[in-house]
C-alpha cells in the first residue's frame, strides 16, 4: 500500500508569487501585441515598434528563465547543516535512517574485498579485563571480530574468536599482537564462509546428519572438532582376539586425546596434538555419540534403478551389516582370483572382514543387486585417520559391465561431500580393471607401487559439485524407488 502522507511530502512547495509574476508577463505581451498590431496598421513607426517589442520579449523571457531557476535551486537546497549538498561523499558518514545506499566506488569495494577470515584460539588469564585488552589489539589491527566463544578452564580460558582481519596480516604478526596482549598457546588456521554459521546451528545440523545416517557419526566429530583424527578401535580383533579397548561410558579426556565409547562395541578415539581439547567440545562429542547409539542402526532409504548396456536393470543403494548374509553369499559365488585381487591374498574367514567393512563406523558401503534381489557388487569408502580408502569388489559373472566403475564415481562423489582432499586405493599391479577404473575418473592421480602391491591415489577436483557424479557406461534410465 503507497503511503499518500509521505508521497505528498516529496513534492516541492507551490508558490503563488511564481504565478503572478507568469500572468502578468502574458498580460503585458498581449498587451504589447496588441499596440504593435495598431501602429505598425496606421503609422510608419512600425519598424521601430517592432524592433523595441523584440527587445522588451527577450529581456522578459531572460528574466522568466532567470526567475525559475532561482526558484528550482531553491527549492532543491541541501538541508540545514549540510552544506553544498555533500552528506554522502563525507569519509565514514552515515546515512540517514531509510536513505538509499549509495552505490560503492571500485576503489571501496577493493578495500572490502581484501579481507581474510580468520578463526583463533588463544588462553588468557581468568581475570576482569583480560578479554577487553585482547579485543583492544583486535581493534587496533583493523581486525573485526565475528563470533566469540569461551571455554573455561581450570587455569585460565579459552577464548575461541571467527575473525575478519585485513588481508595483509599475517597469521605470525596476528599472534605476536595476540601474545602481547596477555593470550598463550595462541593458535590460528584460515576460515571460510561456512564457519560464519553460529555454533549452536552448526551442530544442531550435524546432530540431523548424524540421526539420519549412521556412518555420518565420524565426519560429523571431524566438523565438529576441526582439523583431527579419528580411529575405531574395536573391541575384538579381526583375528578374534580382544583388543582391551573399552573406553569408560562417560568416556575420557586427556588433553589431546578424547576417548569415546562405542554403541557398536570398542572405542572411538579422536586425537589432535597440535590443540587440547576442551571440556565443551568434549561434550558436544560425547552427546552426539550419545544420539548415536539411542538410534541404533539406519541408513538413507533412496535407492537408484539402473540399465546396464544389455538392458539389464540393477540397484544401488547404501548397506550395513545387516546385509551381511547377502555379502557372504556374494563371497562364495566368486573366485579365488577376484578375492585375492580384493584383499590382496588367500581370505580365511571372509566373515571377520565383511563385519568389519559393512560397519557404518568405519565408513559407507554401496551394494548392487540384480531384480531378483541377488546382491552382486560391493563398493566401501573406507575412513582410515585423516585419509579415506576406495575398494570394490564385482561377482565374477558380472565384471566387465561398468558396475565398478559406476560405483567408483559414486564413492568419489561420496569423498568429495565429506570435504576428503583425496582417495587412493590399494591393489595389484595385475588389475587392469581397478586402474582403467580409477583413470576414468579424469581426476590427476598418483601412482605408488612397492613388491606387486599398487596404491592409486586420486586428487579431488575442489571446483567439482559435492555430490555430481559422472556417468560411466551410459545407463538409459535412472530412477528413485
Amino acid at each position: 500500500m503507497t503511503d499518500v502522507t509521505s508521497s505528498k511530502s516529496t513534492r516541492h512547495p507551490h508558490h503563488w508569487r511564481h504565478d503572478l509574476i507568469e500572468l502578468a508577463a502574458l498580460f503585458t505581451a498581449v498587451v504589447v501585441a496588441d499596440t504593435i498590431a495598431k501602429t505598425i496598421a496606421k503609422g510608419p513607426e512600425g519598424p521601430y515598434l517592432l524592433v523595441f517589442s523584440a527587445i522588451a520579449l527577450i529581456a522578459t523571457a531572460a528574466f522568466h528563465t532567470w526567475w525559475a531557476r532561482r526558484s528550482g535551486h531553491a527549492s532543491h537546497a541541501p538541508p540545514a547543516g549540510d552544506p553544498g549538498g555533500r552528506r554522502a561523499l563525507v569519509p565514514g558518514a552515515r546515512p540517514e535512517p531509510g536513505a538509499p545506499e549509495e552505490p560503492r566506488t571500485e576503489e571501496e569495494s577493493g578495500r572490502a574485498a581484501g579481507t581474510a577470515l580468520w578463526r583463533m584460539r588463544t588462553t588468557v588469564a581468568d581475570t576482569p579485563g583480560s578479554l577487553a585488552a585482547l579485543c583492544t589489539v583486535l581493534a587496533r589491527l583493523d581486525v573485526d571480530i565475528l563470533t566469540l566463544q569461551t571455554h573455561p578452564l581450570a587455569d585460565g580460558t579459552v577464548d575461541e574468536f571467527l575473525l575478519r582481519a585485513p588481508a595483509d596480516l599475517s597469521a605470525r604478526a596476528l599472534a605476536h599482537e595476540v601474545a602481547a596482549a596477555g593470550g598463550r598457546d595462541t593458535w590460528t588456521e584460515r576460515a571460510d564462509a561456512h564457519d560464519l554459521v553460529d555454533t549452536p546451528t552448526r551442530v544442531l545440523g550435524l546432530a540431523t546428519r548424524t540421526a539420519l545416517d549412521a556412518a555420518e557419526l565420524p565426519l560429523a566429530l571431524r566438523q565438529l572438532l576441526g582439523r583431527c583424527t579419528l580411529h575405531s578401535v574395536p573391541a575384538v580383533s579381526l583375528t578374534g582376539r580382544p583388543t582391551g579397548e573399552q573406553a569408560p561410558v562417560e568416556g575420557v579426556l586427556e588433553e589431546t586425546v578424547m576417548r569415546l565409547r562405542d554403541p557398536h562395541g570398542g572405542t572411538l578415539v579422536v586425537e589432535r596434538p597440535y590443540l587440547p581439547f576442551t571440556p565443551t567440545e568434549f561434550a558436544r562429542a560425547r552427546a552426539l555419540v550419545e544420539l548415536d547409539a539411542r538410534l541404533g542402526p539406519r541408513l538413507p532409504r533412496g535407492r537408484d534403478v539402473l540399465t546396464l548396456p544389455e538392458g539389464n536393470e540393477i540397484t544401488v543403494r547404501r548397506a550395513d551389516q545387516r546385509d551381511l548374509t547377502a555379502a557372504r553369499a556374494m563371497h562364495d559365488r566368486c573366485s579365488a582370483r577376484t578375492l585375492g585381487l580384493r584383499y590382496h591374498g588367500p581370505v580365511g574367514d571372509a566373515d571377520r572382514y565383511l563385519d568389519h567393512l559393512l560397519s557404518p563406523r568405519f565408513g559407507r558401503t554401496l551394494a548392487v543387486q540384480t531384480a531378483s534381489g541377488r546382491l552382486v557388487a560391493l563398493g566401501h569408502l573406507l575412513w582410515d585417520g585423516d585419509e579415506t580408502e576406495v575398494a570394490l569388489m564385482v561377482e565374477d559373472d558380472w565384471q566387465r559391465r561398468g558396475i565398478g566403475s559406476e560405483l567408483l564415481g559414486r564413492l568419489v562423489a561420496m569423498a568429495e561431500e565429506a570435504g576428503c582432499d583425496s582417495v587412493y586405493a590399494v591393489t595389484q599391479s595385475s588389475n587392469t580393471g581397478m586402474v582403467a577404473a580409477m583413470r576414468a575418473l579424469n581426476l590427476p592421480l598418483d601412482y605408488q607401487i612397492e613388491e606387486g602391491t599398487l596404491v592409486i591415489t586420486a586428487r579431488l577436483a575442489s571446483g567439482r559439485r559435492p555430490g555430481a557424479r559422472t556417468r560411466q557406461h551410459g545407463e538409459s534410465r535412472p530412477a528413485e524407488r
